[in-house]
């Protein structure tokens, strides 16, 4: 009887290990978590919207699926990329002249987590300053100490080892350009060691048509796309003009009113037919990291489809917001993924697309109700509740596991 024991007591040992890996496994998005942990899944983060009356710590998304890993032959502009807002200005920065930083900030984390997060679409002011190029907010259109953030070139090179590090990504750089200096983008470009990855202007279409497809601009390492707001730029250096191919909604709160999508002064009409790729903004003029959590939730996707309707039935190529790891569930990255199924596939979200099949043929997941928005009284009364076992919702196949594993305990 020995060796049959034995053999029970491998298969003993294996549930209760199943068991306990199962139950210790990282927290899905929307159940309850531990603020000051990280017992959330990969591409989450815990949190909450106190704005939006939304108490109760749960898992939120900080990642949109990488679209690419899903759909991989499509031209450029049929895809969409999570684009930060003053990608530069991260909340408690010190400038690089060693000033208190008197500006105001729009972001948390830093271009190299940025990326790292998922985010493809970065916005950088540049001026002129201490002669060197640098990343900057203003007084009257110049820089000052207490608003340069740091050179230039110290973020670029950030993007240049993401882009030698990842050969399969592709990042837009949108620069409002204060640069005065001749050349002077070329040289911060050709210093931080990007130059080789910028796609050409000849493969840019100006006339509607579709874009190189990324996995030829991944072959050619043409990795790189960057538009200045200055048309000049395009003839002195051979940097695309942002408004001769992008259309693009107004910015601030002009640009958040419901039901309407007004294009930016220096953009084209949002149907402008012949720009071939769109480019959505969703933030205050004012950034503000307590309401943020609610401007890139239900709002945001509402706004989508507002400027769908006014872009010509076109889905956003780029959508910009600040503090995009904030919101009360899906945010900014449920935002793009919604965006890249439209454009990708015709599906509701990247997510649902299935490999090598019709435009329109989705894989949709049956989901379960979310949980409450707010803890009960009881739980908020006592914080160690928050990490209890007891505030997460009851996950079926823990129970089953649980259930199997006592019973054969019981019968050896």
């Amino acid at each position: 009887m020995l060796q049959p024991l034995g053999k029970f007591l491998h298969v003993k040992l294996f549930l209760i290990a199943a068991f306990l890996l199962t139950y210790s496994s990282s927290l899905k998005i929307g159940e309850t978590c531990r603020t000051s942990g990280s017992d959330c899944d990969v591409g989450l983060t815990c949190g909450i919207c106190a704005a939006n009356n939304n108490t109760r710590p749960r898992c939120i998304r900080t990642q949109p699926i990488i679209p690419t890993t899903k759909v991989k032959t499509l031209p450029f502009n049929r895809y969409s990329w999570l684009t930060t807002h003053n990608s530069f200005a991260r909340v408690g920065s010190e400038s690089s002249m060693g000033s208190l930083i008197l500006a105001p900030s729009n972001q948390d984390d830093s271009v190299t987590d940025q990326l790292k997060n998922g985010v493809r679409g970065l916005m950088l002011d540049m001026y002129d300053f201490n002669n060197e190029i640098w990343l900057c907010h203003s007084f009257g259109g110049k820089c000052y100490n207490v608003t340069a953030f740091q050179p230039a070139t110290v973020v670029l090179r950030e993007i240049e080892v993401f882009l030698e590090q990842n050969p399969t990504e592709i990042i837009t750089i949108f620069i409002e350009d204060y640069v005065t200096s001749p050349y002077g983008l070329t040289k911060v470009f050709n210093e931080s060691g990007l130059s080789k990855y910028m796609l050409p202007l000849s493969q840019m279409p100006k006339d509607g048509k579709d874009w190189p497809t990324v996995a030829r601009m991944v072959k050619k390492n043409h990795r790189l796309v960057v538009f200045t707001s200055k048309s000049s730029k395009q003839a002195s250096e051979n940097i695309a003009y942002l408004w001769d191919y992008v259309v693009e909604n107004q910015y601030g709160k002009n640009g958040m009113i419901a039901g309407s999508c007004p294009q930016r002064p220096e953009s084209s009409p949002m149907n402008t037919a012949s720009k071939s790729l769109v480019l959505m903004n969703y933030f205050p003029t004012n950034p503000n990291v307590s309401t943020a959590c609610i401007d890139n939730s239900y709002d945001l996707i509402s706004m989508m489809q507002t400027c769908y309707d006014a872009d010509g039935k076109r889905w956003p190529n780029f959508i910009a917001v600040d503090f995009y790891t904030l919101s009360d569930g899906g945010g900014a990255p449920e935002a793009v993924d919604r965006a890249n199924g439209r454009l990708a596939c015709g599906c509701d979200s990247i997510a649902y697309c299935r490999a090598n099949a019709t435009f329109g043929t989705c894989n949709v997941p049956v989901l379960a109700p979310p949980p409450p928005a707010q803890l009960p009284p009881i739980a908020r009364a006592d914080e160690h509740s928050k990490s209890s076992p007891m505030s997460r919702p009851l996950n079926p196949h823990r129970f089953i596991l649980a259930i199997l594993t006592k019973a054969l305990l019981m019968w050896l």
